[in-house]
This record gives structure tokens, C-alpha cells and sequence, in this order.
């Protein structure tokens, strides 16, 4: 349905409420999805007209958020974006007319008091779950600092929802990651280290997929699990090649990538991924295409087609990425010493009489981020 503008009140107009209502009596509908933001007001007068439990788009990801959480983390993550999303949707809660008008014509009244109340509860559940989640965060802190002194790449695998990551990671780290064909199946990030034909060790990353339009108390919440691509030496983007959106969900992927910050100096390699369901000359057509790219490969992580080149690939990107030098510090560059400690990069130190000598294993990427302190 296309609207040329938004009913204020009820989003959509009288007369296609009325049609609307009728063929969800007709149908027996008691679930209705709106692919879009709902206010709380609309929410509340379409529930009242239509008799039916109404969710928009951001409402329909919590829930799905919420099912699929395992993790602490994951947990206190939809826990946080569900609040956020609740706080502003509690005019919905009261249905009695004293409470939603505010009483008897006057602004405020007794009803006022009421959702003060809860959203002053809702705003001290929040800040408990921040300070919960920050301990959280701390402790993956620790350990990607712990990860930096046993100096593995770190390769992120990044992409829309549902483009295959998780079978993907399964194929090459022998895990038993959660794979099921469905919206947001990995929402914790996990951790796994491979060993690439060149002798080079990897630890690979599955993260949360991303999707179009994603709400934006939700790219929050999941800014802790996303930190992971940050931190990463290689991402590989996997896209569901055979997917009839393919390109717009390519350009979404790259859009948040920019929005948290991963810059254009980390190495990135495009994975075609399912390209097993392309029929006969689609899928002849797209190994051709991606040929001819050195930073594309086609791939089925399902039946392990095109695997072998894409691990040569990764050895040839992160080749040399890590590689151990000694640096002469004065005593006044303590800010540049500070920040090799906190990457994790000092293998040994010692002092001398003009400063510190560092031996630090680093990446060029690091190096040329050093270069600018």
C-alpha cells in the first residue's frame, strides 16, 4: 500500500481502516504487521479499531531480537533496545479515558502521574542494565586485549541477515554455530580460531546480521556486539548473491559499516555466497564476474565450493600483516607509548637512557595509525 501521507491519528484513512478491518474479520487475523515506524498513538487507535495485536517494523525486530538472544550479553542487549522502544509507546498502556486524556478536559491529571511514574522506573531499569552491560563490555575488552598479545588476525564476517554467514563459519571452524534459514538466527558474536593453507592463524568472528532501515535504538544496543568489525584486520562482507535484493543489501551493509566507524584503510573481501542456487548460467555468469575481481569470490558455504580460494585469498590479505619491528621512544612520547600498550602491540620493553626501546608486533594498518599520533 503506498500512502501519499500519513494519517496523523491513525495512519491510515477512514476508508481504508474500514476495508482493512474487514478482511482481517474475514480472515480471522489477530496479528497485524506494518513495515514501518508506528507512533503510539496510531498504534493504540488501530489496535482499538481493528481488534488486533499491531506491531511496526522496529517492534517486529525486538520480538524476533528476543527470541534469538542466548548470550548474557544478547540478552541485556534487546533487554535495553525493548525499554527504549517501550518508553516512548506507554501512552498505548492506558486504555481508561481519565488516564489517556489526563482528566476531565485539563492537561495533566492523575493519568500524567501514572506514566511519569513508569517511565522514571523504566529510566532506572535502563541505567541498571547499562551498568550491567558496560561490565559486559569490559570483560570482551579484556579479552580482545588478551587476543592482541597472542598476536591472531582477527577476520569479522559481516552482512545482511540471513546471507549465510553462520554456515559460512560452521565450514571453516568445524563449530556448531546455530544455522537455521530465518531473520537474525546469530545475535551474540562468536569466536573461533582457523588455520589458513598458509600456515598463517586466523580467529574469525560471527556477528549479528544487519538489516535496511535498522531502528535506532537497536544499532545502540548492538554497537557492543558490532565492536568486534571494528577491532577486525579483515572483513569479510557475505552476501546472499541469489537474493532478488542482493544489491540494496550489499549497499545497507556498507552504510552501517560507515555509521560505526570502520574505516576505509581495513582490507575487505566480498564473498557471493549460495551461489549453489543460481541456476545453471546465472551461477556460470557470476563466477565469470567475480573472477575478475581479486577482492570478489564466489562461493557456496553450504556445499564448500570456492572455499579453497577463499582462504588463499584471506593468507594473501593478511599476509605479512603482522610483523614485529623495534622502536626507539623518547621520555616525552608517552602518549604515543600509552597507545601501543593499549592495542596490545608491546612484546618487550625496556628503558634506556634517552627513552624507552619497544618491540612491539604490529600490522600496517597500526603503523600507519602510529605514524599520525
Amino acid at each position: 500500500m503506498r500512502l501519499a501521507k500519513p494519517h496523523a491519528g491513525t495512519f491510515f484513512g477512514s476508508g481504508k481502516i474500514a476495508e482493512l478491518g474487514e478482511r482481517f474479520r474475514e480472515n480471522g487475523v489477530e496479528l497485524v504487521l506494518v513495515d514501518g515506524p508506528i507512533s503510539p498513538v496510531q498504534q493504540r487507535n488501530l489496535e482499538r479499531e481493528w481488534k488486533v495485536k499491531l506491531l511496526d517494523r522496529t517492534g517486529l525486530i525486538l520480538e524476533i531480537f528476543s527470541d534469538r538472544a542466548a548470550t548474557r550479553e544478547g540478552v541485556l542487549q534487546v533487554e535495553m533496545a525493548a525499554l527504549s522502544y517501550q518508553r516512548t509507546r506507554l501512552v498505548r498502556a492506558w486504555t481508561h479515558l481519565e488516564r489517556q486524556r489526563g482528566g476531565l478536559g485539563f492537561v495533566g491529571g492523575p493519568g500524567e502521574t501514572q506514566i511519569e511514574a513508569d517511565r522514571r522506573a523504566i529510566d532506572e531499569q535502563l541505567t541498571r542494565l547499562r551498568r550491567q552491560l558496560a561490565g559486559v563490555v569490559k570483560t570482551r575488552e579484556l579479552h580482545r586485549a588478551a587476543r592482541a598479545k597472542v598476536p591472531f588476525p582477527v577476520v569479522a564476517l559481516v552482512g545482511y541477515t540471513n546471507a549465510g554467514k553462520s554456515t559460512l563459519f560452521n565450514r571453516a571452524t568445524g563449530a556448531e554455530v546455530l544455522v537455521k534459514d530465518m531473520l537474525f538466527a546469530t545475535l551474540d558474536p562468536t569466536m573461533r580460531r582457523v588455520d589458513l593453507p598458509n600456515g598463517l592463524q586466523v580467529i574469525l568472528s560471527d556477528t549479528v546480521g544487519f538489516i535496511s532501515d535498522l531502528p535506532t535504538q537497536l544499532v545502540a544496543a548492538f554497537r557492543a556486539t558490532l565492536e568486534e568489525v571494528l577491532a577486525a584486520d579483515l572483513i569479510l562482507h557475505v552476501r546472499d548473491i541469489t537474493h532478488a535484493e542482493t544489491e540494496g543489501q550489499a549497499e545497507d551493509v556498507e552504510a552501517i559499516l560507515k555509521d560505526l566507524g570502520v574505516g576505509a584503510d581495513v582490507p575487505k573481501l566480498e564473498v557471493w555466497n549460495k551461489i549453489d542456487r543460481a541456476s545453471g548460467e546465472t551461477a556460470e555468469a557470476l563466477r565469470v564476474q567475480a573472477a575478475r575481481r581479486d577482492e570478489v569470490l564466489a562461493v557456496s558455504a553450504l556445499t564448500g565450493e570456492g572455499l579453497d580460494a577463499l582462504y588463499d585469498a584471506m593468507a594473501r590479505a593478511l599476509e605479512g600483516e603482522m610483523r614485529v619491528e623495534v622502536l626507539e621512544l623518547g621520555f616525552g612520547e608517552g602518549r604515543r607509548r600509552a597507545w601501543l600498550h593499549e592495542k596490545g602491540l608491546v612484546e618487550r620493553e625496556a628503558e634506556t637512557e634517552t627513552g624507552h626501546r619497544l618491540t612491539v608486533r604490529w600490522s600496517e594498518r597500526h603503523r600507519s595509525r602510529y605514524a599520525q599520533l
